[in-house]
């Protein structure tokens, strides 16, 4: 891995210390001039002839998405968020009186509202699969769940917003496909970080988002739709993209995953996500996991030798997401703080992961979250300030 070459594709990095890649990554340069170009084109010459001027170009995108995760182009569609792309396949499964989702305990407010939504609206019953003590959920738990009845869907996500936790993905793919229960696997975190082969996870849907380790434009994502599940599954809303008027009295849906997406979307997006995804594939994923956990690794034994910091990590296998507190001034304070010495960090609230952190009773946390593009001389000027500020 080049890493001149990468930081000299990352112009941000002269600015700024950026350890907030879990919430929106600093983007390469090539996807910065693709979508700059597309939008120039677009306020040259039109929407809808740069459009038909890009058609390869937007068409790859699909192509390069099925690439990532060891799946098929006509499972794969282009969606302006990860949220949207899980609301997308949710809200299409045919829920009735009594179903059951199975859940873990580190799920995100977002996916978990939902859960709520559906128990509220049809009497869903949802269910929390017990954690292993690292943290992760716990197979064995969830196999003794999946024999009972009327399990309609486990739900899980892949690395959680905080904490540093991955999700035994490709299991919980094995015992869904064992108890015939639809698997949908929240991977906005984990895509661009973590190898990703659907044919491995075997869930039935899977949701990214562009803006996070995939370093591309925000605005945008995808989600996979297994092909024999698009058989059996209408999406809950139509437009004449996902739909074809066939005759006055009805329609026939699209056969691919594109049934899921809409006539208009940010096309410039589009194809600075498909620009972002073919730049993470000639750089390698499995380099790219290889980096991002030496790196982390290095943060989380620099900041346990810290007097005051506590590490909130688990998991046998630990993500590039650090989580972090100090007993004596709070996450947001530090982070502030940080900022104005140009060090990007987030803050991780209990909301955002209710019953992980009621459990573990964090109201607040600092997340530094770490990418391959960061280097080691950066972790040791983020110490040394953060011993600075807690002085």
């Amino acid at each position: 891995m080049d890493l001149y070459k990468l930081r000299a594709d990352t112009p941000g990095t002269k600015n700024v210390i950026h350890f907030n890649n879990a919430g929106a990554s600093l983007m390469p340069a090539p996807v910065y001039k693709a979508v700059t170009k597309y939008l120039r084109d677009e306020y040259m010459f039109g929407g809808y002839e740069t459009a038909d001027k890009y058609n390869n170009e937007l068409s790859e995108f699909y192509s390069n998405a099925a690439m990532l995760i060891h799946a098929k182009t006509d499972e794969i569609a282009f969606m302006e968020n990860a949220t949207s792309a899980w609301d997308a396949v949710f809200y299409s499964i045919p829920f009735r009186k009594g179903d059951r989702i199975l859940t873990s305990n580190i799920e995100y407010a977002s996916n978990f509202i939902a859960f709520l939504q559906m128990k509220k609206r049809v009497g869903v019953i949802v269910n929390i699969i017990e954690s292993l003590p690292t943290g992760e959920i716990d197979p064995a738990a969830l196999e003794t769940e999946l024999k009972k009845e009327n399990v309609k869907l486990v739900s899980i996500t892949h690395m959680p917003t905080n904490g540093g936790i991955v999700n035994p993905a490709e299991e919980v793919g094995k015992l869904a496909e064992k108890y015939n229960a639809i698997y949908l696997l929240d991977a906005c975190q984990s895509a661009g970080q973590y190898p990703l082969d659907v044919n491995k996870i075997r869930c039935q849907f899977l949701t990214v988002t562009g803006r996070k380790y995939l370093r591309g434009p925000r605005g945008t994502g995808f989600l996979y739709v297994n092909q024999q599940q698009l058989k059996t599954l209408e999406p809950f809303t139509l437009d004449l993209h996902s739909a074809e008027w066939k005759q006055k009295e009805s329609y026939e849906i699209r056969n691919d995953a594109k049934r899921f997406e809409k006539w208009e979307a940010g096309l410039a997006g589009k194809y600075g996500l498909s620009v972002a995804i073919q730049y993470l594939l000639d750089l390698g994923i499995e380099s790219v996991w290889v980096r991002v956990q030496y790196l982390a690794k290095i943060m989380r034994n620099t900041l346990q030798s810290i007097p005051g910091i506590e590490v909130l990590d688990r998991g046998k296998i630990k993500s590039g997401i650090v989580t972090f507190r100090s007993g004596r001034i709070s996450a947001e304070k530090i982070k502030k703080r940080l900022r104005e010495k140009a060090i990007n960090t987030s803050v991780a609230v209990r909301c955002h992961t209710l019953i992980d952190m009621e459990e573990r009773q964090i109201d607040t946390a600092l997340r530094a979250s770490i990418h391959y593009y960061n280097t080691e001389e950066e972790i040791e000027i983020f110490s040394k300030t953060l011993m600075s500020l807690l002085k």
